[in-house]
């Protein structure tokens, strides 16, 4: 059996005190009873809502190799006769295996993080590096203070490129991030108006975002949008942070690698980009200009690492939408069929606006109508009615035939939208779904959007479970 890390290996990362027969090494790591696997180490992390040291038992129970618990809490532990890493703090513990990870590793690292297409990007990457390579990305959106060393700690000694996505909410939690993933090369997405309710304006967002170079290795790289309009701004914060090399991504003229055509089509596109003097053509699998924006992106990081840039580009024909991200499903309706775009993951004015592109963009069947079915943007502070009411636009240019709407703030889109546009508005998820059962017909696209805690997923569970087609929850 090989092991992610041997007993010793582990002992002496975490610089921790050994108590009981030490497994000769571990599986993996977990900070979760609930899934974790046999032979794993368990760290015993204290959260906000709940603490790991009280689910030692049936961590125990699964089969964990090995406990990592507080020196503090093993008073309470006395009746466990599992083996034990005994640590000051357990989170402190799970950063540095992380940092020892990276310490050992040979990989070649990408860190992604944008306000929009974090994820998107990052998994990109791992679908189409994993031609040329053994990749190690980070799981669901594990960007924060524990997902990132998590992720790292999680790093098999000979992964060949590794992909981190870090995430952020207010200044200051890129920076200690970063310095633990220390990638080779640093992209940031896109500028947007997301977490306004913790920044003053989108500069302020910027700056914040801009932390992600100061972890760069020597001679590593910042990827930057630059038909994004604070290209210039990062540019700047990149090279005040001692980065010499900064290059872009884009339409504009000043791009790296650059996009020279690209042409839309309901499930796919087609794009032309110019890399290193030479145009290249890419059949992108997954729609949407933002998805063929985000392959920009990808070929230009894996053109950094070394990759080989046209197999990677052969590689994005096959890249698919994530649940939450685009995923498309075939609803059986009585008398045909529907398909259901669910965009329910997350939502800010701009992934909203993309999303509504998406849905104009996508040919409805004879009869049939678009739908937008839009849910609040979360953490867009005081200006959060201002912009929900500015949707009305690209709703109206979308061509959404019907617009099902829910949650406090979408209140001043609905009142927003023009007298003759098909409006329902519910305060609730809970309160929508009837009527969005009720209102489908053959032949229609639903488009579902909203920031993940107004809980739009649960419209997609019900709509694919109330309207099984042939192949239920099939990607079309």
């Amino acid at each position: 059996m090989s092991h992610l890390w041997t007993a010793d290996a582990l002992v002496a990362a975490l610089d921790g005190r050994p108590i009981g027969a030490m497994p000769e090494g571990v599986s993996g790591i977990s900070i979760d009873s609930r899934t974790l696997q046999p032979g794993e180490a368990f760290f015993a992390i204290k959260g906000d809502a709940m603490d790991g040291h009280d689910f030692a038992t049936a961590a125990i129970k699964a089969g964990a190799g090995v406990l990592i618990v507080a020196e503090g809490k093993l008073p309470a532990l006395g009746r466990l006769t599992a083996p034990m890493i005994v640590v000051p703090d357990v989170l402190a513990s799970l950063e540095k295996l992380g940092v020892a990870s990276r310490a050992r590793s040979r990989a070649r690292i990408i860190a992604v993080t944008g306000s929009v297409g974090k994820t998107t990007t990052k998994e990109a990457l791992r679908h189409v590096l994993s031609v040329v390579g053994k990749v190690h990305a980070s799981a669901a959106s594990f960007n924060n203070h524990w997902g990132v060393p998590l992720t790292l700690a999680r790093m098999p000694q000979d992964t060949d490129y590794g992909v981190f996505e870090i995430g952020m909410n207010h200044p200051d939690e890129i920076r200690p991030l970063v310095k633990m993933v220390r990638p080779h090369v640093a992209i940031v997405t896109l500028i947007a108006a997301a977490h306004l309710g913790f920044f003053r304006n989108l500069d302020e967002i910027a700056k914040a975002k801009a932390e992600i170079f100061e972890g760069l290795e020597p001679e590593g790289a910042a990827l930057l949008n630059r038909d994004d309009p604070r290209s210039t701004l990062l540019a700047k914060m990149a090279r005040q942070a001692g980065v010499a090399h900064v290059f872009g991504f884009g339409e504009a003229q000043r791009s790296t690698y650059r996009l020279v055509d690209c042409v839309l089509a309901a499930d796919h596109s087609v794009i032309t980009v110019k890399i290193a003097g030479k145009e290249l053509v890419a059949r992108v699998g997954a729609p949407g200009r933002h998805i063929a924006q985000n392959a920009l992106a990808v070929l230009g990081a894996a053109h950094l690492v070394g990759a080989e840039v046209t197999r990677i580009a052969e590689a994005l024909a096959d890249l698919s939408a994530a649940p939450g991200r685009g995923l498309r499903h075939v609803l059986g309706l009585p008398g045909g069929t529907a398909t259901l775009i669910d965009e329910s993951y997350n939502a800010n004015p701009t992934s909203m606006r993309a999303a509504l592109t998406l849905l104009r963009d996508t040919p409805v069947a004879e009869g049939g109508r678009r739908v937008a079915v839009l849910g609040d943007m979360l953490e867009l502070g005081s200006q959060s009615q201002k912009l929900h009411a500015a949707l009305a636009e690209p709703v109206t240019e979308a061509g959404a035939d019907m617009v099902l709407l829910a949650g406090p703030d979408m209140q001043a889109l609905a009142e927003a939208l023009p007298a003759e546009a098909n409006v329902t508005y519910m305060p609730t998820t809970d309160a929508l779904k009837p009527a969005l059962i009720k209102a489908l017909q053959p032949g229609d696209v639903v488009m579902v959007k909203s920031s993940k805690g107004i809980g739009f997923a649960k419209l997609v569970d019900t709509l694919v479970k109330t309207f099984p087609a042939e192949t239920a929850a099939t990607q079309i």
